[in-house]
């Protein structure tokens, strides 16, 4: 899916003339005997890297660590920018969006087709629906299908920290400065400075259950914060600040399933495939947003994804059914 997104990023680049794919390698290190690790390395190519060697020393690895490189298997979206070329080519072939209007409801029509109601009121008439409402799925799926969908919110921070004077430039996507997943405990993600001049993303990756109708917007960021500094300074000391903490904390939300995998289905019962349903993405799902559309949309329209299938995408893998009488779904513990 990885290969299709990127492929569909590019065609809707070049469609639109806008820019928001930055490439850049990338890294990806933790434990020799981390099962994820290993999976993620061997999927996508990956080399063993000297990083005493690259990036002018900015690593300190532990012993006993693996540490490889994707050269072009990572990148950076300018996120806001992305959402507003998709904007605009839906706008262009006629969609109309619909700022801050709340679904309440789902209902067969009368005479067929699906019936959305917002929380005005207003109602909306078509032949099939999409279902794309993240850290509400569960909800809305509970209250218009009547069975539970394990797609649990969670509450995160996405923290930015100031580079150290001098070292800039270093970490910057036009350096080669890489995105990188750290394996161990805790998890720590990160992409180059790019939007923001002489800061850096590195976050933990999870946090605690909430209600996305209710949750603490400030829940748990000052330990997250605490456990991201100390690995900066146990792997990047010379390069990123940690005194006074993070220079910026944004609140946001991950949906996650239980086995971490995607849901992308037909919602069923009374709805039969009137209705798909993508959830579940657990903040990896951005990325994919171009090939998952794209398969919701042939799903909708079609009752099937040719381009799921001429991809090699393998749809089994995140069908609703799989939690039936499992509740790990694809997960083996």
């Amino acid at each position: 899916m990885v290969r299709l997104a990127r492929r569909l990023w590019a065609d809707a680049e070049a469609e639109s003339g806008y820019r928001v794919l930055t490439p850049a390698p990338q890294l990806s290190l933790g434990p020799s005997t981390n099962a994820s690790l290993l999976a993620a390395i061997r999927s996508s190519g990956a080399e063993e890297v000297d990083l005493a060697r690259r990036w002018g020393g900015a690593f300190r690895v532990r012993d006993g660590w693996v540490t490889a490189v994707s050269e072009h298997g990572g990148g950076v979206l300018n996120a806001t920018k992305a959402v507003a070329m998709f904007q605009a080519l839906a706008a262009k072939k006629g969609a109309v969006v619909r700022d801050k209007t709340e679904v309440v409801g789902i209902r067969k029509g009368p005479e067929g087709g699906v019936v959305v109601t917002a929380g005005t009121g207003e109602e909306f008439h078509g032949a099939k629906c999409v279902v794309t409402v993240g850290a509400w799925t569960s909800k809305l799926v509970r209250s218009v299908a009547g069975f539970e969908l394990p797609v649990q919110p969670l509450h995160t921070m996405v923290l930015y920290w100031r580079i150290k004077p001098g070292r800039e430039h270093d970490l910057t996507a036009e350096s080669g400065f890489p995105t990188f997943s750290s394996y161990g405990d805790p998890h720590v993600y990160s992409t180059p400075s790019l939007e923001l001049p002489g800061l850096i993303k590195i976050n933990y990756d999870g946090g605690p259950p909430c209600d996305p109708d209710s949750r603490d917007w400030a829940s748990g960021g000052g330990d997250v914060a605490e456990r991201v500094a100390r690995w900066i300074e146990e792997f990047i000391p010379d390069h990123v600040e940690t005194t006074g903490g993070p220079v910026s904390r944004q609140s946001c939300m991950y949906s996650m399933t239980p086995d971490k995998d995607f849901v992308i289905d037909f919602l069923g019962s009374e709805f039969g495939e009137d209705v798909v349903v993508g959830a579940g993405f657990s903040g990896h799902g951005f990325k994919m947003g171009p090939a998952v559309g794209r398969i919701l949309a042939e799903m909708a329209i079609d009752g099937k994804a040719n381009t799921a299938a001429e991809a090699g995408v393998e749809l089994g893998h995140f069908r609703i059914n799989r939690f039936e009488g499992n509740p790990m779904g694809n997960g083996k513990n």
